[in-house]
């Protein structure tokens, strides 16, 4: 932050920043946010609770907060000239699709964005509010375990819900079917409220009678996201008939312990009929 800061204090030509231009007319940043939100702390004069005053710089400018800054130096900050590459988007399949594309190419600070980083950008609106507001459940939160920094928590609910509701539809490369997944439920009609209501009583009966280690291979630190998946809507299938059976733990064992299901957990498993495999094996086992 404080080199950000000391490249526009010299002069320098810096990163540019990256806009969505919505149907609505708001501009969400898919890239510059850490750059906006360095010129805003700095103008504010607080960054972690703390003066914010230049440190890691040359000696010229050590020490300096906005506020102490001479007023040739307050007016070259304030006349800086950062560029704006504004990506409108038009809400068509087509462009939307153009987009991704341009976006999936794009590096921040050197580590590239994930995909479902560039779909929330992408799809903004009331369905990444939801899955965010699933993302918080207790429940969910307890299966999974600490916030992904990467969105992949919210990313993998969001894999459970389409697979819940279009399984069947399911095709590969996993990115564009959950990209037209976001795109076709990004008002979350009724059934995408509906699945994830069903996500929750999933979770919360996955976390009481098993705990944790339901979504991790044995061992396992972080969850395997082919079998929470499969885990989950099968759950979720089971729940949505009256049928989920009432032993849960055992057949999650059992699941582990099956050959056909670890195969289509750790192998090829945005296949096709890995995912199909693995959903119809789950469903199975916890219908009663």
């Amino acid at each position: 932050m404080d080199r950000f800061i000391e490249s526009l204090l010299l002069g320098y030509p810096v990163p540019g920043i990256f806009l969505i231009k919505q149907t609505d007319n708001r501009m969400l940043v898919l890239d510059g946010q850490q750059r906006l939100v360095t010129l805003r702390r700095f103008h504010d004069g607080v960054h972690a609770g703390k003066e914010f005053v230049l440190t890691n710089v040359g000696d010229d400018f050590k020490g300096l907060s906005y506020k102490t800054l001479n007023e040739s130096l307050r007016f070259k900050l304030d006349d800086s000239f950062l560029q704006a590459t504004i990506v409108v988007a038009d809400g068509s399949a087509g462009v939307d699709s153009a987009i991704y594309q341009i976006f999936e190419r794009l590096n921040s600070g050197g580590t590239q964005l994930t995909p479902h980083e560039i779909r929330v950008a992408l799809y903004a609106g009331p369905l990444i509010g939801f899955l965010e507001s699933l993302n918080k459940d207790e429940n969910w939160r307890g299966l999974y375990g600490q916030k992904s920094a990467r969105i992949r928590d919210q990313e993998l609910i969001m894999r459970i819900l389409a697979l819940h509701l279009k399984a069947d539809s399911y095709t590969k490369p996993l990115k564009g079917f959950l990209n037209t997944f976001a795109a076709e439920n990004r008002q979350t009609p009724q059934n995408v409220a509906t699945s994830g209501k069903l996500f929750q009583s999933a979770c919360k009966v996955l976390l009481s009678e098993v705990g944790p280690s339901a979504l991790r291979r044995p061992g396992g630190k972080t969850p395997n996201v082919a079998q929470s998946e499969a885990i989950l809507v099968g759950m979720m299938r089971a729940i949505e008939t009256g049928r989920l059976s009432d032993k849960t733990k055992e057949r999650v064992e059992q699941l582990k312990n099956n050959a056909e299901f670890v195969a289509a957990t750790t192998r090829f498993t945005a296949d096709k009929d890995s995912t199909q495999l693995r959903l119809s094996l789950a469903t199975e086992a916890f219908t009663a």
